[in-house]
């Protein structure tokens, strides 16, 4: 990674909220996060989300996801996973115990930053809900924003089971030590139901687009569409592929092997910040 590359997340009007360098460094939070991803015209698109600017990384574009939160933990829920237990779950995330979890939250989410509820019916399709089951989403999706713990009670309404196995596991990023507030977060990427529609909370995230991750990168590049490094990464890890199929079948390598986990190192260098990442030069001095 190149000075410039490294530097280059920071030249965007990112809220970036530094840690006190005197201070011991904060403790990761668990999070998680998914690459939701559809058949374009071309090649696949990724949806993603700008985040509010008082928000912590605001300013830039994201994927949904958010901290962990106890009740993603519940036995209630882990018994409403499809296809996936605690086990396997934990298996792939290389932990003891409790990875179920963060395929939980990941669904939770993405159902409250997007709207789009990965879930499956009694027949185990993909819920595509109609017009009335619509409304009544849309006020379970305002409860969980507004902090009421009911993805239970929504499944329950419906008779509908999570779809774990829906969700590739995709990598596993530690947020800086710089960084005052940091996050353990598993990235996972997931194929969006056809009949159900992304779109921003109006909340924590002001706006959303279905953009190619080449696109975005680019943009990204040229200074147009704020990206940190860890949205970089994920973005190049899914581009190259033309269709969803061959992404997700390549990306569903990552249930069957452990992924390293990734935590970027930033320091001062000659006035500038310079980012290292596991393997790059110098990583180990610092």
């Amino acid at each position: 990674m190149s000075d410039k590359d490294s530097n280059k997340e920071h030249q965007y009007k990112i809220n970036h909220s530094i840690a006190d360098p005197n201070q011991e460094a904060a403790t990761p939070v668990p999070a998680a996060t998914v690459l939701l991803v559809r058949e374009g015209k071309t090649t696949p698109e990724v949806f993603m989300i700008q985040r509010a600017a008082k928000t912590n990384f605001g300013g830039a574009w994201v994927f949904p996801g958010g901290k962990l939160d106890q009740e993603d933990y519940q036995e209630s829920l882990y018994d409403k996973c499809g296809g996936l237990n605690d086990q396997k779950a934990s298996e792939i995330l290389g932990i003891e115990s409790s990875g179920l979890g963060y395929w939980v939250a990941c669904i939770r989410e993405c159902f409250e930053e997007c709207g789009v509820l990965l879930a499956y019916t009694e027949d185990k399709k993909l819920f595509n809900p109609d017009v009335e089951q619509q409304k009544i989403l849309d006020s379970y999706r305002d409860k969980l924003n507004n902090g009421e713990h009911v993805l239970n009670e929504l499944c329950e309404e419906f008779n509908l089971t999570l779809a774990t196995d829906h969700l590739g596991f995709l990598s596993h990023w530690i947020t800086p030590k710089m960084e005052k507030r940091r996050y353990d977060t598993r990235f996972f990427v997931a194929l969006s139901p056809e009949h159900q529609k992304a779109e921003h909370d109006g909340g924590e995230g002001v706006k959303s687009t279905w953009i190619t991750p080449e696109e975005a990168l680019t943009k990204g590049a040229e200074g147009t569409f704020p990206i940190i490094m860890p949205t970089i990464k994920n973005l190049e890890a899914i581009s190259g592929f033309s269709t969803t199929g061959d992404l997700l079948d390549d990306k569903s390598k990552n249930n069957h092997q452990k992924s390293p986990s990734i935590l970027p190192k930033f320091f001062m260098e000659d006035g500038k910040l310079v980012g290292l990442l596991p393997g790059d030069e110098g990583y180990e001095d610092h």
